[in-house]
């Protein structure tokens, strides 16, 4: 199938659509901060049979997106697809108590960090027929009260600001990409997700989660798609 790129790579949601495109032949560049926990993803997959190589990495400097996008291209061939779940975490909690120079931070990994990989794929995605950026995000940018109530009673300020503008970036991506028949699509995330640090007793299943992005990348037909952990609205 060719070679697929998980960026923010961890347990959860990277992980388990990891392993589903993997079932599908394709081969697995997982990228991540953490060489442990990169080899511990690396033994799973193998495990079960799927190719996958580490590279450790930072999603917030775009050096190191660059240049570790060559070393998986030297590697592994053509990148056909990209996984992104990184994002900045608890970077920005209050933007009263951020200074405006400051505020950048929330966005160094979601939008310029994701900008750099899209950019730095590109050439190889335009001669792919199945090319496929694929992002995952969180409800904490949907724009409505209720969103905006819950990032500042968790202190995410950064988190929904971040995410706000990634759905964005994905959106003028998709639209920018069309013509080359390069797939662009998001899955917005409303909860917990199992196996991370902060799920709950009715955190959704991150094959679920992994299965709309497999849906998504078949039938490129629609840009967005939301899943719910039960009690959420």
């Amino acid at each position: 199938m060719g070679v697929l790129i998980v960026f923010g790579y961890g347990p959860g949601i990277s992980q388990a659509t990891a392993e589903r495109f993997g079932s599908e032949g394709y081969s697995l560049a997982l990228v991540g901060r953490s060489a442990d926990r990169l080899a511990e993803g690396v033994a799973h997959l193998k495990a079960r049979g799927i190719e996958a190589s580490a590279y450790v990495s930072d999603a917030s400097e775009p050096s190191k997106v660059r240049s570790t996008i060559e070393a998986i291209r030297n590697d592994l061939g053509s990148v056909s697809a990209v996984v992104w779940t990184a994002f900045r975490s608890g970077s920005v909690t209050n933007v009263l108590l951020t200074t405006p120079e400051d505020i950048e931070r929330a966005f160094d990994i979601g939008i310029r960090g994701l900008l750099t990989c899209v950019q730095e794929v590109l050439e190889d995605l335009k001669s792919n027929p199945c090319a496929a950026i694929l992002v995952a995000n969180g409800a904490f940018g949907e724009h409505n009260s209720q969103a905006d109530k819950f990032s500042t009673l968790l202190e995410a300020d950064g988190v929904a600001l971040e995410n706000a503008a990634k759905s964005k970036l994905v959106g003028i991506l998709a639209e920018r990409l069309r013509e080359f028949d390069i797939y662009v699509g998001e899955v917005m995330i409303a909860g917990s997700v199992k196996g991370t640090a902060t799920s709950t007793q009715t955190a959704i299943e991150p094959t679920a989660i992994a299965e709309t992005f497999w849906s998504l990348a078949q039938a490129r037909d629609t840009t967005r798609a939301r899943i719910v952990e039960s009690g959420f609205a």
